[in-house]
């Protein structure tokens, strides 16, 4: 019987090592893939005008009756950040301080508009109300919407101080508007773009070693 016992707890504790090893190993490969797997950032749809083109000036009044200029040149030398929200959007909602944020650190120089369609507007105000966006343009303008083919929220655009169209696309995090910013100050239109470069600098440089 003692004997038993003992061949059992055997058993039982390399069993126990066996899985902890396994443990390790499955922990190491998550860590290689986590290495691996490039930075994802705002996914850019395909249509609509492309980044470095030259936007329309649009002159739209916003839910207070303020005109508000978005796209041409800057009179100011400000980039604009145009966020494309909806009240029945809950991501929205959760990204609007972000873009609070990122539009107010200085480094960026950016006025930040907020711009939506459809509903009523005392819908809007109240959604605007409850955002504390008050210091903030918040416009409803369907021509807006389709001038750069919003199709899906929250969807952001930056359009540099000289008008041209430096960035955009579907937002889901923080790390997505960031990224449209990493887009203008790096000149290049995705982060995927920028990773696809990385690497294959990388790869001319390994092939260049070999030779």
């Amino acid at each position: 019987m003692a004997e038993a016992l003992v061949i059992s707890n055997v058993i039982l504790w390399v069993l126990v090592i066996v899985l902890a090893l396994v443990v390790l190993a499955l922990a190491r490969q998550v860590g290689v893939l986590h290495e691996r797997v490039a930075p994802a950032g705002a996914l850019q749809p395909t249509s609509g005008p492309k980044v470095g083109e030259l936007t329309e000036a649009l002159s739209i009044a916003d839910i207070n009756g303020q005109t508000v200029s978005i796209g041409g040149p800057s009179t100011d030398g400000f980039h604009t950040l145009v966020m494309f929200i909806s009240p029945t959007c809950p991501v929205c909602k959760s990204l609007v301080p972000t873009a609070k944020s990122l539009a107010n650190t200085e480094r960026n120089r950016m006025k930040l508009v907020f711009a939506s369609d459809g509903d009523k507007i005392e819908r809007h105000q109240a959604y605007a109300k409850d955002l504390n966006l008050d210091k903030y343009p918040y416009v409803l303008s369907e021509k807006l919407g389709m001038s750069f083919e919003v199709s899906k929220l929250p969807f952001a655009v930056l359009i540099g101080a000289d008008g041209t169209l430096q960035s955009k696309g579907l937002v889901n995090t923080r790390e997505h508007l960031e990224s449209l910013i990493e887009a203008m100050d790096t000149g290049i239109a995705t982060l995927q773009d920028y990773v696809g470069l990385v690497q294959n600098e990388h790869d001319h440089s390994v092939k260049e070693k070999a030779s």
